[in-house]
């Protein structure tokens, strides 16, 4: 329960700062109309297209077969429309992360293109697995709002806390 409280606050203290950060709510360049909450202005709006950048190097083994592991981060870049709204379950909001999205990428041009890559992703199998899954749902064809609701049924009940994710519209 604390932990919730905790992930509440630190929601509300995010969505202050993204508000004030965005001049007391007004829309920013290249954020879609109709966002919502306050935490979707660090959310990304566009996907990279070309060619990614090579992925962080790591001092240990990854908990998944780099195979995997590529797959993910791949995910995360092409599709943010899907992993914005996607919470991640290992505790990462604690680093200011805000969805699983969060856990992969860490900056994007105005284009889309990824220009950073979060290496937080890359040794928490729980934040690969979050994606993993949300991708072979999304490859399987379910919509993004019945890939949370399915991400939620699996790891809500196994975790203390959560990303202060917002939900998509249905």
């Amino acid at each position: 329960m604390i932990y919730k409280l905790i992930a509440l606050a630190a929601a509300v203290l995010v969505g202050s700062v993204a508000v004030l950060a965005a001049g007391g709510g007004l829309p920013q360049a290249g954020l879609r109309p109709g966002a919502p909450s306050a935490l979707s202005a660090a959310l990304p709006a566009k996907a990279h297209t070309g060619p990614l950048p090579a992925l962080p190097r790591v001092s240990y083994e990854p908990p998944r077969p780099q195979a995997y592991v590529q797959q993910v981060y791949e995910f995360a870049a092409r599709h943010p429309e899907v992993l914005q709204y996607v919470p991640c379950y290992c505790g990462c909001e604690r680093e200011g992360h805000t969805a699983n999205h969060s856990c992969f990428v860490k900056s994007r041009a105005a284009d889309g293109r990824v220009t950073e890559w979060d290496s937080h992703g890359m040794g928490c199998a729980v934040c690969m697995d979050v994606a993993h899954d949300a991708m072979t749902l999304f490859n399987a064809g379910s919509r993004t709002a019945a890939i949370r609701e399915a991400i939620d049924k699996k790891y809500a009940s196994n975790f203390p806390s959560s990303t202060p994710t917002p939900r998509p519209a249905r």
